[in-house]
């Protein structure tokens, strides 16, 4: 499950790229859209980079300790 997420966050992510892409060779970059739809295209693609990262980065840590249950020993 944590692999599809990762892939799907991956793809997501280099979507918004394409699209900066397609700006920069379509020559809009210098209008002032052109400019909002690429600063709008890197938050989104930072949004999903950092989601895969974070996954990344929650997989190769190890587990931690369990938390103590509330038990009744005290009676």
């Amino acid at each position: 499950m944590v692999a599809v997420m990762l892939l799907i966050s991956i793809v997501l992510g280099l979507i918004p790229l394409a699209g900066i892409a397609w700006i920069v060779v379509s020559g809009t970059m210098t209008t002032v859209d052109g400019l909002f739809e690429v600063l709008i295209m890197l938050s989104l693609s930072g949004v999903f980079f950092l989601n895969a990262f974070w996954e990344l980065r929650g997989k190769n840590k190890p587990a931690g300790p369990a938390k103590p249950g509330a038990s009744s020993d005290e009676s």
